[in-house]
């Protein structure tokens, strides 16, 4: 008998009741080390006071007109993104699904209103993830999202991971866009090298065409930028957001310069919950405490301790472990045994990670984790893997 919960997910036998900080309290009383962060979600830890306060306060207050109306807590988290990063203008959702979506029909509007209505593809690469919808399973395209789903949503051309003389070949009078994310998360964290990027920008540049970033895992003070694509000195035309940027509670955004949302008019796109007061309330608190020159160097600091740790314990399990990869507190353990095998080993040490592509177990803490958290992580992990040999 199929269970009243879709059963989507291979889920793992825990259940939370608690959060505090970087911790999570499973129901039986044991306290977990979360290491995965809801996936790159809770930026600022389990039940931080900054956003419960935040939240309390807006819902003693109001929590949802509709979009049929102006919305104060959104028109100032607009304006902080706007400030703080290359975009013009913003659209909220609820996550980063619905971000992709927006960014699809953006790039494609841009050109149909340019009166190029043949320029709808969109180049994609492989190991990508941009979400579950028709257009992010589409984006995406490998087997294991697409499988089963047909007819898929046309109009994307995947390339494999970094093949320049493909990329380029690829272009052609009917691209739209180009759509990466500066790190893959679900592909197993692979940043985008620097020129790379930087020659992404110059080669949509020299097209005309749009380039699209999604920053929806590896965006909000993650890498120790506010946005990924930061650390590479180049700006996007669109991006994605999500994730982070309601630090757990319901919220996405795309942003975009004026020029590439030049065809989004009223009607174009709408979201009953985009935007609500209560999601944009808790927004702004978690851009008021992430987008600070502090907060921020304190990630990369944290960063650099968990890897000096992880390189550690690389040198301890070589059989276990094989590298690592990954930018800011973004990082990916490389196995030579079963990344599923790794995380579970994890769960027995209660600590919490997330597997990826390739073999790869992520590491997606807090931003504001503690040295004492650090040191609790890297210990769980060599009891993980000293279980393993």
């Amino acid at each position: 008998m199929i269970s009243s919960v879709l059963p989507t997910y291979s889920r793992a036998p825990m259940q939370f009741t608690k959060g505090e900080g970087a911790w999570l309290i499973e129901a039986d009383g044991r306290r977990f080390l979360d290491m995965g962060a809801g996936i790159a979600v809770n930026v600022l830890g389990h039940a931080n006071p900054v956003l419960v306060q935040a939240l309390t306060q807006q819902a003693q207050n109001l929590w949802h007109v509709s979009n049929l109306y102006n919305i104060t807590q959104q028109q100032a988290l607009a304006d902080k993104l706007v400030a703080a990063t290359f975009a013009d203008t913003v659209f909220f959702t609820n996550s980063g699904t619905e971000s992709c979506e927006l960014a699809v029909k953006m790039a494609r509007k841009y050109w149909y209103e340019k009166g190029e209505k043949e320029r709808v593809e969109i180049i994609t690469f492989e190991g990508s993830f941009h979400g579950r919808s028709s257009a992010g399973i589409a984006a995406a395209g490998s087997e294991k999202m697409i499988k089963g789903f047909g007819p898929i949503l046309p109009g994307f051309v995947h390339l494999a991971w970094n093949d320049h003389d493909a990329l380029e070949a690829a272009i052609s009078s009917k691209t739209a866009a180009i759509l990466i994310e500066p790190v893959q998360g679900e592909g197993g964290i692979r940043p985008v090298p620097t020129q790379c990027l930087q020659g992404l920008r110059a080669l949509c540049n020299k097209h005309g065409i749009l380039l699209i970033l999604d920053e929806v895992q590896c965006g909000v003070g993650r890498t120790g930028k506010l946005f990924a694509h930061e650390w590479a000195e180049i700006t996007p035309d669109i991006m994605m957001v999500a994730k982070g940027i309601g630090g757990g509670f319901p919220l996405g955004a795309v942003l975009a310069t004026e020029n590439a949302a030049s065809g989004m008019t009223a009607g174009t796109h709408g979201s009953t919950y985009g935007g609500n007061p209560l999601g944009c309330a808790v927004g702004c608190a978690v851009m008021d405490a992430v987008n600070t020159p502090e907060f921020l160097d304190n990630v990369i600091q944290k960063a650099a301790q968990l890897r000096q740790g992880i390189a550690n314990l690389i040198y301890r399990h070589p059989d276990v472990f094989t590298g690592q990869r990954g930018l800011g507190l973004m990082i990916g353990i490389q196995c030579k045994v079963s990344n599923l095998e790794v995380v579970k080993a994890a769960y027995d040490a209660c600590l919490l990670t997330v597997p990826a592509g390739d073999n790869v177990v992520r590491l997606l803490p807090p931003l504001n984790l503690t040295n004492d958290d650090i040191a609790h992580a890297v210990a769980k992990l060599d009891q993980a893997a000293a279980t393993l040999k």
